[in-house]
């Protein structure tokens, strides 16, 4: 499949009208939306107003639903703040780094045929305008803010779009489906009742 030639987008923006070209097409070409993301230089003057922070836990805040075809999400995440393992409902995950760092544990699905832990594969830490993928044939993930001084920000594009996951219990491999909410969206909070506490993403 040729790859065309995507300029920089110079702004997040500009990202966004991009993003809507390449997801107007009913097959994605991973390599092209991993690049494309990862060249956007990130400016916090631009993001800030959908980055919501919360001091208990990391925040999801929905900046785009890309014609159906995607949500575009901005996570916050404090000091010490971490996902659980979760997988992404057969759906492209793409995230980068817009502040800060993170820490990306990637985890073998269960084995129900026996009873034990988790396998941990292999982690990492991504920086600032680094973009990571993965999908349900990679594994699943756990992602941290393993930081006790700086916050992280990560820019998310999820494709097909999705409301629930499933998220997993390290030492016995037990999953747990959860609903996906929103903190904000387009840069409004969204009242207090509507979001329920779950951890996912």
């Amino acid at each position: 499949m040729e790859q065309t030639k995507v300029a920089k987008p110079e702004t997040l923006n500009d990202l966004i009208k991009v993003l809507h070209q390449i997801f107007s097409s009913d097959t994605v070409n991973v390599e092209e939306v991993q690049n494309l993301m990862e060249s956007y230089e990130s400016k916090p003057q631009e993001w800030k107003a959908y980055a919501k922070f919360d001091k208990f836990r990391y925040t999801r805040n929905l900046v785009d639903e890309g014609n159906g075809k995607f949500n575009l999400i901005i996570l916050c995440w404090g000091e010490g703040h971490g996902s659980s393992i979760h997988d992404h409902t057969d759906s492209h995950c793409f995230m980068k780094l817009l502040q800060g760092q993170l820490k990306e544990t990637l985890f073998e699905w269960p084995d129900n045929k026996i009873n034990g832990g988790m396998t941990k594969k292999s982690e990492r830490i991504l920086h600032q305008n680094q973009c990571a993928y993965i999908n349900d044939s990679i594994g699943l993930h756990r992602v941290e803010n393993v930081s006790h001084t700086e916050p992280a920000v990560s820019l998310h594009l999820y494709s097909p779009q999705f409301d629930h996951c499933n998220t997993f219990d390290q030492s016995t491999g037990h999953r747990n489906t959860v609903k996906m909410t929103f903190w904000s969206k387009y840069g409004e909070k969204i009242p207090v009742e509507t979001t329920v506490s779950q951890e996912n993403n």
